[in-house]
C-alpha cells in the first residue's frame, strides 16, 4: 500500500512534465502556422512589392523619383490650345497608364496615378483626368511654359532612366485682338504628343525640366 502510494508523487510530476512538453509543442506548431499563412498571404499579393525603384533624386517640388524599366512604362503628352475666353483648354495623352479616382489609397500601383499641372514650373493643379481648363489670370502676357508630369498615387514621381516622366508645352499669351495665341513651332501644335523635337524623349516621354538632388 506504502509502496503504491509513493509512486502516486512520481506519476504526477510525469504526467505534468508530457503536459508541459504537449503545450510547448502547439506554442510552436501555432507560430509555425502564423508564419507560413503570412508568407501565403504575401505571395497572394497582400503585401505588394515596391513597384520600381525609388531614387535619391527628387523633382522640383522636392517628390522623390520613382524609376521603372523603359518598356511599358508611363507616358504623357501635352497639347494647349487658346479658347474664346482667353482661357486655355489643356489636353493630355497618356499611354501605359490611367488616372486614379480621388481617395485612392496612396501606395504606389504601376501604370496608375495622377498628373500635376505646373505653369513655368509653378503648381496649378493636380489632374485626375486628361483634360483641364487653365484660366486666363494664370497666363499673363508673355510665353509660358506649361508641364504635365505623372506621380504615382504615393506622390512619387514615374521616371525612366532618371528622368521624370512629362511633356512641355509653349505658349505665349498676347493682349492683340485674336486674343492669346500659340507661339509658332511651339510644343502646343507638334503632332508627336504635342511634344516639340527637343523635348522629346525616348518612348515618347518628354525629357525633365527642374530635376535635382533631394
Amino acid at each position: 500500500m506504502s509502496d503504491r502510494c509513493s509512486s502516486l508523487p512520481g506519476m504526477s510530476w510525469t504526467r505534468g512534465l508530457f503536459a508541459a512538453l504537449a503545450v510547448c509543442v502547439l506554442l510552436l506548431t501555432g507560430s509555425a502556422g502564423c508564419d507560413s499563412s503570412a508568407a501565403h498571404d504575401r505571395k497572394n499579393g497582400d503585401s505588394p512589392s515596391p513597384v520600381g525603384k525609388l531614387l535619391d533624386d527628387t523633382d522640383k517640388q522636392g517628390r522623390h523619383l520613382r524609376e521603372v524599366d523603359d518598356k511599358g512604362a508611363p507616358e504623357v503628352g501635352i497639347e494647349v490650345q487658346p479658347d474664346a475666353d482667353d482661357s486655355w483648354d489643356v489636353r493630355l495623352t497618356v499611354h501605359h497608364f490611367s488616372f486614379s479616382p480621388a481617395g485612392t489609397k496612396s501606395p504606389a500601383v504601376a501604370g496608375r496615378g495622377f498628373a500635376y499641372l505646373f505653369v513655368d514650373h509653378h503648381l496649378v493643379t493636380r489632374l485626375r483626368g486628361p483634360s483641364y481648363r487653365l484660366p486666363a489670370e494664370l497666363v499673363p502676357r508673355g510665353t509660358h511654359h506649361v508641364t504635365a508630369r505623372l506621380y504615382a498615387d504615393d506622390g512619387t514621381v514615374w521616371a525612366v532612366d532618371g528622368k521624370a516622366v512629362e511633356s512641355t508645352a509653349d505658349i505665349t499669351a498676347s493682349e492683340s485682338e485674336s486674343g492669346s495665341e500659340v507661339t509658332p513651332g511651339s510644343t502646343a501644335n507638334t503632332a508627336a504628343f504635342g511634344m516639340s523635337n527637343t523635348d522629346l524623349h525616348a518612348g515618347g516621354r518628354a525629357s525633365p525640366h527642374g530635376v535635382g538632388k533631394a
